[in-house]
């Protein structure tokens, strides 16, 4: 009997994109993997993004379904569009963005072949021109066949981006993004993993996430406290886990996606006030964790101390981030 490839269904929220939404839809219809759903959520769009949501409905109705709801964000957009995805695998693919040719039958493959819950593929940063500006290796350390249980240091090291990942639509029988709130992936894809037994990874770098020229000059205000907020979410779910009594990942995962996180996002916060208040939040979340700047200073990712592998730029502001904290620092010695 001849198989049959599993199916796959890919959310795709669509909020203002008319520029970017051709790009990323043709990458979609072209996939190699046949056997695709192509869930299109127009999030109430104010631009062009319906007139081309509608041409390529018509043009690939046997692939792409497309949707029209009253703006909600993103997180209400991926929600609407799992709850009408009939795949057996789910992915995740942002309207700017676009993703390789053989992303989907790659990944479908993995999942297969290991019975993986989710897989995890590389990602290249992008500029408009489409060149290449920063490769986003994963998991380097790792084989394609992950068991978590015995490489649980997986769940401290990989990057909790949505997009790159294809999850097992049982995964969301009972769980949804959090509404109404910013860093909705570090809320939800840490607890998703945690219920996996197996993941999958390939080396491919095969989703293009695009640096747009108008996000490098995006506010950053206190939405970022919510990166915060989705550690002690996960913390809270950890702790009813079969890998509760883990806790050096558990710490590692508080320092990379909390501290390290939240920090990088301090660096563009202009507002004093703001990013005094913000400093303040990070030192009670550190002293609560019992978290102090030699943990920091000694943490390492892949086997490499974390601070020495970053870019130069971005040492240089975590130093004067902590020389300009000095009170931070000596609370915490």
């Amino acid at each position: 009997m001849k198989h049959v490839p599993s199916k796959v269904s890919v959310i795709v929220p669509v909020y203002n994109v008319e520029n970017y939404l051709t790009q990323c839809l043709e990458s979609l219809v072209n996939q190699t993997h046949q056997n695709i759903e192509i869930l299109v959520v127009n999030d109430g769009s104010k631009d062009n993004s319906e007139q081309i949501i509608r041409e390529y409905t018509r043009k690939y109705p046997e692939k792409i379904k497309s949707f029209t709801k009253e703006n909600g964000g993103l997180s209400d957009a991926r929600n609407f569009g799992i709850d009408k995805a009939t795949g057996d695998f789910i992915g995740f693919v942002d309207s700017d963005d676009y993703v390789s040719p053989f992303m989907f039958e790659e990944m479908v493959m993995l999942a297969e072949k290991y019975h993986a819950e989710m897989v995890i593929c590389n990602i290249q940063k992008v500029n408009d021109r489409g060149k290449v500006i920063q490769k986003l290796t994963q998991i380097p350390d790792m084989p394609e066949n992950i068991d978590l249980e015995r490489n649980f240091s997986v769940f401290s090291d990989i990057s909790y981006f949505a997009c790159n990942k294809l999850f097992k639509s049982e995964l969301f029988k009972e769980k949804r993004f959090k509404r109404n709130v910013h860093f909705e992936d570090i809320q939800l894809i840490p607890q998703l993993l945690l219920e996996c037994k197996t993941i999958a990874q390939t080396q491919s770098f095969h989703y293009n996430y695009l640096e747009r020229a108008d996000s490098i000059t995006k506010t950053h205000t206190e939405k970022g406290l919510d990166i915060l907020k989705a550690v002690e979410d996960v913390e809270v779910f950890f702790e009813k886990t079969a890998y509760s009594d883990r806790l050096l990942e558990l710490k590692n995962f508080q320092i990379f996606e909390g501290v390290y996180s939240f920090i990088a996002y301090l660096a563009f916060v202009k507002d004093d006030d703001v990013f005094y208040k913000m400093c303040e939040m990070l030192e009670q979340f550190m002293k609560k964790r019992d978290i102090k700047l030699k943990n920091l200073l000694n943490y390492s990712r892949f086997g490499k101390n974390y601070l020495l592998s970053l870019s130069l730029k971005k040492r240089i502001f975590y130093l004067l981030f902590f020389a300009e904290q000095k009170k931070l620092i000596r609370k915490l010695m």
